[in-house]
């Protein structure tokens, strides 16, 4: 069983407990994800099943959508609803919505990005939330030292949905990398009034939206339904472009072969570096059998004007 698993996660569980979920209902060990949801956050989980396991590095840096909800009035050590409230509440009047629009410009655009205390980066390799926790064991504020330090992230899309007195409904459209609760936490601090997010809801992840997604529990209670729903391979990474083998080319790709004009059908190869269809520099070209199945993933040879199979899924 290879494809791509899209899962609408409900809140509760971690990533990891919903692929595990998963290897139950399909039966199938390599089952792998593009990119953690909070346990709290719901929404598009992508699922990397089988072969497909192996386009997790083409699929992880995807951009992702979300739908949030910024509580005014409280910061918390965790930047989100479940953490601790940390100093007192907002006692005076929120800001206007003119308000909070210019606070939220500051965040439009690449910017350096404070991951949260709480999150799965390391710091002097110990990972970030066990730092945390145990400061919050013992009462005290993680030290400034032994929190994780910013990384570069890009906010394509802030739009402000709706202000409903203390609460801001957002629509995010960001890089892969960044925090909503990072975004909740900062924006607080920039209206002087504190802030966490309230609710997450992940829209799409790449290509893959919620009208593709199939809620968790509904894959378990008729894992027939989340077998059909399985994604082939092909589709993975659709904005990458194609170029379909002959069969003697397949034959070479399956060995890791270098792939040139004859092993192409049509004689039509990629050119490397030049722009693809999305505004961006072509790095990889999906490699096709003639029957249009994904077979590998490949970048640019030695010899100008040939592919090297880079990830070889056969």
């Amino acid at each position: 069983m290879d494809g791509l698993s899209v899962i609408d996660k409900p809140a509760g569980p971690t990533s990891h407990d919903v692929v595990n979920r998963m290897r139950r209902v399909l039966g199938e060990r390599r089952i792998g994800h593009a990119g953690t949801l909070d346990p709290g956050a719901t929404g598009v989980l992508v699922l990397l099943v089988g072969r497909a396991t192996r386009l997790a590095r083409f699929l992880s840096g995807a951009d992702k959508t979300y739908d949030a909800v910024v509580r005014l009035g409280q910061r918390t050590d965790s930047g989100d609803a479940h953490g601790t409230p940390v100093g007192p509440p907002h006692a005076g009047p929120f800001p206007s919505s003119s308000d909070i629009e210019r606070a939220l410009g500051t965040f439009r655009g690449a910017f350096l990005q404070r991951p949260p205390a709480f999150s799965a980066k390391h710091v002097d390799g110990t990972r970030s939330h066990r730092i945390a926790r145990s400061a919050r064991r013992a009462g005290a504020a993680v030290a400034e030292e032994s929190r994780p330090d910013p990384v570069a992230v890009t906010a394509h899309e802030i739009t402000v949905l709706a202000v409903d007195g203390c609460d801001i409904s957002l629509r995010v459209v960001c890089s892969a990398g960044f925090y909503v609760r990072s975004l909740a936490d900062d924006l607080g601090e920039r209206l002087g009034t504190g802030a966490h997010l309230r609710s997450l809801r992940r829209v799409s992840s790449g290509h893959f939206g919620l009208n593709r997604a199939l809620a968790l529990e509904e894959a378990e209670r008729d894992p027939g339904r989340a077998a059909a729903s399985i994604l082939p391979m092909a589709e993975a990474i659709p904005a990458l472009a194609a170029v379909t083998l002959t069969p003697e080319g397949v034959r070479r790709a399956l060995h890791g072969r270098d792939l040139g004009p004859a092993e192409v059908s049509g004689n039509m190869l990629v050119r490397m570096g030049q722009t693809g269809r999305d505004g961006e520099t072509a790095s990889y070209v999906r490699v096709l059998d003639p029957a249009g199945e994904l077979i590998a993933i490949a970048e640019a040879g030695r010899v100008p004007g040939f592919l090297h199979p880079l990830v070889v899924l056969g």
